[in-house]
């Protein structure tokens, strides 16, 4: 079955008002169906929180519709908050230590914007690896995204991120690199996925360690590898959660970070995003903006609008069957009690042995 709004989270609600379908707890108790439990550690920015809440449900809520839903949002402390975000966590997120107390079937682990030069030095560090280390031992998968891959392979394996030349921002084609791997089963062979980092962890790395990819691009790196076991924790360097509009408010926002000289150039398109006729709209923009900007003027209004009908999103598909296959596999192995990780005979360290 979809989500189940367990909360009062306003998320629950914008996703029933995109046409999604979502369970209130009353018709959720009449069902005789397993629950499973997914907890969702967003670390995203005040500018993102919420999308970010509903671009995860989303990618849950398509999933196997013989389980329901809970997800269970929280976030850690060292990450800076506007009084609204705060609020907004405050009343509609759990606590780590009712996370811990209540158990998970799966953990997902958002992005999160840094400030420091290395990772470790971060304010959220020490909170994030305190909630990893508890996962490994409590949750049957940990599925990771973007910076939280970078965190996770630097406090597992050691692998410091490298800085890249230039912003990997676009949307770029991948290629599955193994077939056999059930995470990737009965997918596009070839599929695309949005990324927006400055950093990247190559594969040569990761796979010294002896993790495995699963999916990657000759231009823009691994996208999608797995742990040792092949399953305990899932990296996702791209964003396949991203709404078709997420790189489009991203590149708005750094068009207003110029503006205000916070960047000294005029942001670069994002690589095989916009059409010709949005490249256009937005060339012509980019002229009046920076004449507006030296004359003084006001900002102008982005053409959103404008752009809205040119974008298309070329990757829902592939991320949905991706998050059907982890949930699938975890719902096969995981105990029903959401606080045991597996259920009896599976080895944690070979999980996937047991569905051979």
């Amino acid at each position: 079955m979809p989500i189940v709004a367990h909360t009062n989270l306003p998320t629950f609600q914008r996703l029933r008002d995109e046409g999604e379908e979502i369970i209130d707890p009353n018709r959720a108790c009449q069902q005789d169906i397993r629950e499973m439990h997914i907890g969702l550690l967003n670390m995203m920015p005040d500018a993102a929180l919420e999308a970010t809440e509903r671009q995860f449900f989303r990618l849950v809520g398509a999933c196997n519709q013989i389980v329901q839903f809970h997800v269970h949002p929280f976030t850690i402390d060292g990450l800076k908050r506007s009084p609204d975000a705060q609020a907004h966590i405050d009343k509609y997120y759990e606590s780590f230590e009712q996370i811990k107390r209540d158990g998970l079937d799966a953990l997902i682990i958002s992005g999160a914007n840094v400030t420091q030069e290395q990772l470790p030095e971060e304010a959220f560090w020490q909170p994030l690896t305190e909630v990893f280390s508890w996962a490994r031992e409590h949750v049957a998968s940990v599925l990771c995204s973007c910076l939280a891959t970078h965190a996770i392979i630097q406090y597992r394996y050691g692998i410091a991120r490298t800085r890249l030349p230039s912003k990997r921002w676009g949307v770029f084609s991948h290629t599955v690199t193994d077939r056999s791997h059930p995470l990737v089963a009965e997918i596009n062979t070839r599929f695309d996925v949005p990324h927006s980092r400055f950093n990247e962890v190559f594969q040569e790395d990761i796979e010294r360690y002896g993790l495995k990819t699963l999916a990657s691009s000759k231009d823009a790196g691994v996208h999608l590898a797995v742990s040792e076991d092949g399953f305990r924790i899932v990296f996702f360097q791209g964003h396949p959660e991203y709404d078709d509009i997420s790189l489009l408010k991203e590149y708005k926002r750094e068009i207003a970070r110029f503006y205000r000289a916070e960047i000294s150039d005029y942001p670069v398109f994002p690589e095989n995003f916009f059409n010709s006729i949005a490249q256009d709209i937005l060339t012509t923009y980019k002229n009046d903006l920076i004449d507006a900007k030296a004359l003084g003027q006001p900002l102008i209004e982005f053409p959103e609008k404008l752009i809205l009908a040119h974008l298309d999103n070329t990757w829902r598909d592939t991320a949905k069957a991706v998050f059907n296959n982890w949930l699938g596999k975890i719902y096969q192995l995981t105990n029903q009690d959401r606080r045991k990780p597996f259920m009896e005979g599976v080895n944690p360290e070979n999980p996937l042995d047991l569905l051979k």
